[in-house]
């Protein structure tokens, strides 16, 4: 499918009229679309195998025929699915050429901000506005992954049986995967607005989106180190709870050990023990077991080990 627009105007027309001051945008070529756009625009070859190559990072290049830049992005941000999409962009001195498989988030949101719009009157400011939401979706997918990080800070202190390491190492997974591809972008986007030929006003705006990539990178930084922190905090709460129940059954080793010592004793067989034929022996040693374990155990609570 391709389709255009006049940038002064935002209207959209038939393409093939007119390859001057407009915005052509293909969504899945096919091979005829793609010989019409190269017979109508001087496509760069080296550019036009980039875009044509599935699985392509993120690049930018400045070749004698136009400006080029491709960016990869998450296609659902506001989930944690690491599906990507990529969008390219051809930008020539008067008209601004887009192509991808499916379209991209960043696509469907500037294109209907072309209709009628002035502020996108030229190739660079059309550019500007994709990259500008592209990054927009690096923010959304920071947002998702914070919202996970801080339910498993919810249970690493809610002290629940399941081992959260697992998930733990997944969203670290998840958030190293999110910082590549925005700090890929922050590049492509960087060499865009060092060696394109643009006007002073679109080589700020580059420079905005090239911060925004640079904040987003910063955000997943953040998030991964705060994840490695909740993880050595994990530990050290699962290394203090084990010296609380190894505290506590040392505790009760210790009540039983003297209680153990006077069965031992009263269960020798020797022929004169006066305690063996006194009626009140087994009495006394009740009372010994539970006043030498009771006055253990209140010493215990007092200092807290119970």
């Amino acid at each position: 499918m391709i389709r255009a627009r006049l940038l002064a105007t935002g209207q959209e027309f038939d393409w093939q009229d007119q390859t001057s001051g407009v915005w052509v945008d293909a969504q899945a070529a096919t091979d005829a679309e793609l010989a019409q756009l190269k017979a109508a625009f001087p496509l760069n070859r080296l550019a036009l195998e980039d875009v044509l190559e599935v699985g392509h990072w993120s690049r930018a290049e400045q070749y004698p025929e136009h400006a080029f830049i491709t960016v990869r992005s998450y296609a659902r941000p506001d989930t944690d699915d690491e599906f990507t999409e990529r969008l390219s962009i051809f930008v020539f001195d008067g008209a601004v050429l887009t192509l991808s498989s499916h379209g991209t988030l960043a696509l469907g949101r500037v294109w209907p901000l072309a209709n009628g719009r002035e502020a996108l009157n030229s190739p660079h400011e059309v550019t500007y506005e994709l990259l500008d939401h592209t990054a927009d979706t690096f923010f959304t997918v920071a947002d998702t992954l914070e919202e996970q990080v801080d339910k498993l800070e919810e249970r690493v202190f809610q002290n629940e049986r399941r081992n959260p390491v697992a998930d733990v190492f997944e969203l670290k997974h998840l958030i190293t995967q999110a910082r590549r591809l925005a700090n890929e972008a922050r590049e492509a986007t960087a060499i865009l607005g060092r060696y394109a030929a643009a006007s002073p006003a679109d080589l700020v705006r580059y420079r905005d989106v090239q911060d925004s990539f640079t904040r987003a990178v910063s955000r997943f930084e953040g998030l991964r180190e705060y994840l490695t922190s909740l993880l050595d905090l994990h530990l050290s709460l699962q290394s203090q709870r084990m010296n609380e129940v190894m505290r506590t059954l040392t505790a009760v080793s210790v009540i039983f050990l003297p209680l153990t010592f006077l069965a031992g004793v009263w269960g020798m067989n020797f022929e004169h023990m006066p305690e063996l034929r006194s009626p009140y022996g087994y009495v006394f040693a009740w009372s010994s077991f539970l006043l030498v374990g009771g006055l253990l155990a209140a010493y215990f609570k007092r200092r807290g080990w119970w």
